[in-house]
């Protein structure tokens, strides 16, 4: 086996990269051995003869599986906890979700026409002040007051 840590060396600096980095085809060592210049490796390395090995990586299959299994709910219990509630997830984040969610099904009922101009500005008001605990919620109380615009009425206002 002849010493080609010169050339490997060279071929390293060229490349940009670490002494291991460097790839040499076991077929051509002849070849390689016979480069004692720059120009004879940036040759080689033209020709493919050397090449620069590519990164060794952490593989993220691991995390992309764990995270599959956590949406589905899965190694949430609580011996995985290690933060109280609001570390986990603030308050504030909690309430930005929610009345996102909330604002975001009184525009499509007002949109809808399911619900009128007037009601929707009563509801929004309501929601911004956190009466409303979900889009379910919402929709149960609207129900209970009979504040929906039933659909013979809305043919009846586009006529």
């Amino acid at each position: 086996m002849t010493n080609l840590s010169k050339q490997r060396r060279m071929a390293a600096e060229i490349l940009k990269v670490g002494v291991g980095r460097v790839w040499i085809d076991p077929e051509a060592m002849e070849d390689v051995a016979a480069a004692i210049t720059r120009e004879d490796v940036r040759k080689l390395i033209g020709e493919g003869v050397i090449r620069r090995k590519q990164k060794k990586g952490v593989s993220r299959g691991r995390a992309r599986e764990r995270m599959r299994k956590r949406k589905k709910g899965r190694g949430r219990g609580p011996g995985s906890r290690k933060g109280a509630e609001y570390a986990r997830l603030p308050r504030k984040r909690r309430w930005i979700m929610r009345i996102r969610a909330l604002r975001r099904r009184l525009r499509e009922l007002r949109d809808e026409k399911k619900i009128d101009r007037h009601s929707y500005r009563i509801l929004y008001r309501r929601a911004k002040g956190g009466m409303f605990k979900s889009v379910a919620h919402l929709e149960e109380y609207i129900k209970t007051n009979n504040m929906l615009i039933e659909a013979e009425s809305r043919e009846a206002g586009k006529k």
